[in-house]
């Protein structure tokens, strides 16, 4: 396992935590891109989880939306506080097409994520991001892509 502050730091798009809850229902095994990546990072810590209060409450009202029991969602939200680190954002840019997705976008650039993990990747425009947009399936980057001009602003 990588050392705490070797793990790529990466933000889950609320498609993805919900794909990740809906593949651990089953006793299977795990057939879903999504929640193999979230079942990679309960059990190896394969990355660090980027979360802002934003982020948290979306999640709850997305969950709760679904359906989802109650308790579990105040235990998937109490496992990140403890968990995820937590990013403070000053602000959040209109960067993405859907607006509620801004806040995550924010929440890459501010902690310097090197990845978006999403199901929605139209949502996320690459260009004007510095975390790499992948899916659930793809490998994990360690760094993000940078951006052309960065720094001379």
């Amino acid at each position: 396992m990588a050392a705490p502050r070797d793990r790529p730091k990466g933000v889950i798009d609320t498609s993805v935590l919900v794909a990740g809850i809906a593949g651990f229902k089953s006793d299977r095994p795990i057939q879903n891109a999504s929640a193999k990546l979230l079942r990679n990072w309960l059990e190896s810590a394969t990355f660090k989880w980027l979360v802002s209060e934003e982020i948290l409450a979306e999640y709850k009202e997305v969950l709760r939306r679904l359906g989802v029991r109650r308790n579990l969602i105040g235990a998937i939200i109490n496992l990140l506080r403890e968990e995820a680190e937590m990013i403070e954002l000053r602000s959040t840019a209109e960067i993405s097409p859907d607006r509620g997705d801004d806040p995550f976008c924010a929440c890459a650039e501010q902690g310097r994520a090197a990845f978006i993990a999403t199901l929605n990747p139209k949502d996320f425009p690459q260009k004007q991001l510095s975390s790499r947009v992948i899916a659930p399936g793809d490998a994990i980057p360690t760094t993000g892509r940078g951006r052309r001009g960065q720094g001379k602003h």
